[in-house]
């Protein structure tokens, strides 16, 4: 197989600096913040809206790659589970997958909830929520 290469389009901005303190899931208290797009990518916002939801795709740059068992939500009476068949952050590609609402947009700085990601992390894609598709 063939190495992929990733070029993340900018990173996350916001007051989650510690993992033991970010909420496993981004409705789970998560604090509103700030995708930073790298100005190279104005032209890729255009026909995004606030209200709207998109998918932020992320590099989970401080997640263990070496991991292929976890107990789900770290509740070791839970048996261990592939994380295939996990939203666990370790993993073999630590790609974040983020169901998030835009609240406002002001250049390549797009405002959004329920994004747990770490400050810093790199962004590295945004599509639309597609509801006949994204929503089953």
């Amino acid at each position: 197989m063939a190495d992929a290469v990733l070029h993340p389009v900018g990173y996350v901005e916001s007051t989650l600096n510690d993992p033991g303190e970010a909420p496993r899931q981004g409705d789970e208290g998560a604090p509103d913040c700030d995708l930073v797009l790298d100005p190279a990518y104005a032209a890729a916002v255009d026909g995004l809206t606030a209200g709207a939801q998109v998918i932020v795709l992320t590099w989970l740059d401080r997640a263990a790659r070496d991991v292929l068992a976890v107990h789900p939500r770290g509740d070791v009476t839970r048996p261990a589970t592939g994380v295939f068949a996990t939203r666990s952050p370790h993993r073999p590609n630590p790609i974040g997958l983020h169901v998030v609402t835009l609240l406002s947009i002001e250049g390549t700085r797009l405002r959004v909830r329920d994004l747990e990601a770490l400050n810093g992390t790199p962004v590295l894609d945004i599509k639309p929520v597609l509801g006949s598709v994204d929503q089953r």
